[in-house]
């Protein structure tokens, strides 16, 4: 007998030992994963699931650093900006410890003049004086109580002990 070309090979392997051949349920899953390409598993879902979670914690943790840092950063600028405030505000103290200084101020912020000095305003055609000194800032204004703040402080007392609740000063009551 001679060996047709129809036939099938032999398997390779030692005499006698026969690979098994697959299953047709075998050759239906192979078929099925070869049509449909690579499919995620339970485990790829969850690795996934996991990998995007990491993601979005450092995400927020990334965010607040960023926020910091540029708080940080404004923070010591504000510390640069105050040093030299008090810097400049310490070199006008030394300043006043100068009688000439003094001097030199009071003449220029009041209009003062020494004693034997005559002192002249510059009046305008119109009648206003020109070159007008301001006004010196230390004196405060007086505190005004309006008629009707004096007439709500009364109805907010009304519900109080009459020994705790504050008296109005009528001088300093206006009626407009």
């Amino acid at each position: 007998m001679s060996p047709s070309p129809a036939r099938k090979r032999p398997p390779s392997g030692p005499r006698g030992v026969r690979r098994p051949q697959p299953t047709s349920r075998v050759r239906a899953n192979a078929a099925a994963q070869a049509r449909t390409g690579p499919r995620f598993t339970g485990r790829a879902l969850v690795l996934l699931s996991v990998v995007v979670l990491l993601v979005g914690s450092y995400t927020s943790a990334l965010h607040a650093w960023w926020d910091q840092r540029s708080e940080i950063h404004a923070k010591r600028a504000e510390i640069v900006e105050r040093r030299e405030a008090i810097q400049e505000l310490e070199n006008t103290k030394r300043r006043f410890d100068d009688p000439a200084f003094i001097e030199q101020q009071a003449r220029e912020r009041f209009g003062w003049v020494m004693p034997g000095e005559v002192g002249y305003r510059v009046i305008g055609v119109d009648g206003k004086i020109q070159g007008e000194l301001p006004a010196p800032s230390d004196i405060p204004e007086p505190t005004v109580v309006r008629w009707y703040n004096v007439l709500w402080g009364t109805v907010e007392a009304a519900g109080r002990d009459p020994r705790d609740t504050p008296v109005a000063d009528p001088d300093k009551v206006l009626t407009e």
